[in-house]
């Protein structure tokens, strides 16, 4: 899939674990860390607007688009 989530760089950038975010938003774990693998189908507006009042950035922080050519070429890096 094309967009990307890099929630595990702003959790870095922020010393903060996924056991604190998700207990910070409200969130299970588990569904954080389904979203942090890429693997999430969907995101709701309100987990994601409580993601980045906790983590303070904006969404285009934590999801990006990339083609799928740059895709493959991150996964060969």
């Amino acid at each position: 899939m094309p967009i990307v989530v890099n929630l595990d760089v702003i959790l870095a950038k922020r010393k903060m674990s996924l056991t604190m975010l998700s207990e910070r938003v409200g969130i299970t774990l588990a569904n954080l860390s389904v979203l942090k693998s890429g693997k999430a189908k969907a995101i709701r507006f309100s987990t994601l607007e409580e993601i980045c009042k906790v983590l303070n950035c904006q969404p285009a922080d934590l999801l990006e688009y990339v083609s799928e050519e740059e895709l493959q070429q991150r996964k060969l890096v």
